[in-house]
């Protein structure tokens, strides 16, 4: 998967249509092996790398912020009472950390249509 260059609007980013819905790590670590030059193995290993940084970081409770994509933030879950669906039995819920995704502005346009040019993902 790569992106192009409209040709009718130069500076305009063209999406590529995926033969498969969903983006995957091995789909990742292709772009990087076909654009950076990376082996294959260097390209699975970076991925998973920086898969790790940003789950590490999350386990520990810091936020993830990264500029131009969106925010991963950590958020703290009062306890509740629930209700189990089959018997209609009161359930207390427990306590939890939930983990929350706010898309940038950039990434929020980019999905709507608006214009991109190359410089909007440097």
């Amino acid at each position: 998967m790569t992106m192009t260059e409209d040709p009718g609007q130069p500076g305009r980013l063209m999406l590529p249509s995926l033969e498969a819905p969903t983006l995957t790590k091995a789909d990742l670590a292709d772009l990087l092996f076909e654009r950076l030059g990376l082996n294959k193995r260097e390209s699975k290993d970076m991925v998973e790398a920086f898969f790790d940084i940003i789950h590490a970081a999350l386990i520990s409770g810091k936020d993830v912020k990264m500029s131009g994509f969106g925010n991963f933030n950590i958020r703290r879950k009062a306890p509740r009472p629930g209700r189990n669906p089959r018997t209609g039995e009161a359930i207390p819920i427990k306590a939890r950390n939930v983990v929350t995704f706010h898309a940038s502005h950039k990434l929020k346009g980019a999905v709507q249509g608006d214009t991109l040019t190359a410089e909007d993902f440097e």
